[in-house]
């Protein structure tokens, strides 16, 4: 249960604000918004603004005409006299893995080709405008993140991690649990070599990938030695990939109280900081440094969320600000069928001097969704093998 609620916040959240992002946008350059949708077809709950109201809908399979169709099962018109309406549906669909805001104008998901240039339409908009609206929703998820973890460092202060080289805490199933160490052992010299600081310690531990190595500690007065077969590990260091080893334990960290300006410096860092780690993994799998079968998707995503949620309410809105912070820069990526890709026909368009043709837009959007079609197969493969541990 607690996997399903965390998912749906962290899924619902994100969505939700990259939606609105273009939404606002859009409103705001005078583009009319069709619908705004949470999630995608088929349709649960929708509410139209109309003149002097609502309509509120509710949908569901019925039988008309022989046959079984999605259609309203239930609806009310909610008055409010003097109100004009825009039109816009207000959605919330059953598959709760995307959404969409359906703007006049724009050949999307939808595929729709009825453009006819009004004024309160996408293609009738300057290059500019276009940008702004399709990149807004990039910019709400950026912002969503910087707040999320501007908030999370307020709330604990900013982590001081300790030099001593002291044993705060285990991996589990790691060699070190299982070794006899204990929490609060002093590390004084590995293999013999003295050491004063946990930089050294680690240096030395990291150069024995599958190794015994021998540990001695000081505990309670007393001096013991302990020997630990470390775990050979595989990590990237400035884009390379390394073999380190490792045996599992952690420094103490403290938590150094900041205000709200020093929050907000501390939540950028780790915004831009989500972007590196975003970039240098996408540079791996293009050199091939990295597998396509280390990505992740939906179910990945679920079961981190529920992790987090597990441990707690600050662990979920750091992994919600992450997860913000890949939204983001997948979308805005020069692919046909996300935000980028929009952007980037727009800024061809406007090198050209004259608009693309309907039909050259149409396979553009086209080959899009067939990507990302693929990418969603492979990453959904990936998880379904983690899963079931193959």
């Amino acid at each position: 249960m607690t996997t399903l609620w965390a998912t749906i916040l962290v899924l619902g959240v994100l969505i939700f604000i990259h939606e609105l992002g273009h939404y606002l946008a859009a409103r705001s350059v005078g583009v009319r918004v069709d619908r705004f949708s949470v999630g995608f077809p088929p349709r649960f709950l929708t509410f139209t603004s109309a003149d002097s109201g609502w309509i509120i809908r509710i949908y569901f399979l019925r039988r008309q005409a022989e046959s079984w169709q999605w259609l309203p099962v239930w609806e009310r018109f909610w008055s409010r006299p003097g109100r004009r309406g825009s039109g816009t549906e207000y959605c919330l669909a059953w598959i709760p893995l995307g959404g969409y805001v359906k703007m006049a104008g724009v050949i999307d998901e939808s595929l729709d080709t009825d453009i006819r240039h009004a004024p309160d339409e996408f293609a009738s908009k300057s290059p500019l405008a276009q940008a702004w609206v399709m990149s807004a929703g990039v910019i709400m998820n950026i912002f969503l993140a910087w707040f999320l973890f501007s908030g999370v460092t307020w709330k604990t202060g900013l982590p001081v991690v300790s030099s001593e080289p002291v044993v705060a805490q285990f991996v589990p199933d790691m060699p070190a649990e299982r070794s006899g160490l204990e929490i609060q052992d002093r590390i004084v010299a590995v293999n013999g070599q003295p050491l004063d600081n946990w930089e050294d310690m680690s240096t030395l531990i990291h150069g024995m990938p599958d190794q015994d190595i021998r540990l001695t500690v000081q505990r309670d007065g007393q001096t013991l030695d302990f020997t630990v077969h470390s775990q050979q590990e595989v990590v990237y260091r400035e884009g390379k990939q390394d073999t380190i080893g490792a045996i599992g334990i952690y420094p103490a960290v403290t938590y150094q109280p900041v205000g709200p300006i020093g929050a907000l410096g501390a939540g950028f860092r780790s915004t831009m900081n989500g972007f590196a780690l975003i970039g240098m993994s996408v540079k791996m799998l293009v050199t091939g440094e990295a597998s396509l079968d280390e990505l992740g998707g939906p179910i990945m995503i679920a079961q981190l969320a529920g992790e987090s949620a597990r441990a707690g309410w600050i662990p979920l809105l750091s992994f919600m600000a992450l997860i913000s912070v890949n939204l983001a820069f997948l979308n805005i990526l020069p692919i046909p069928g996300l935000d980028g890709g929009h952007i980037l026909v727009t800024l061809i368009q406007l090198v050209i001097r004259r608009e693309l043709s309907i039909r050259v837009r149409l396979v553009i959007q086209q080959i899009g969704m067939a990507l990302l079609l693929l990418l969603m197969i492979t990453v959904v493969y990936n998880d379904l093998g983690r899963l079931f541990g193959h």
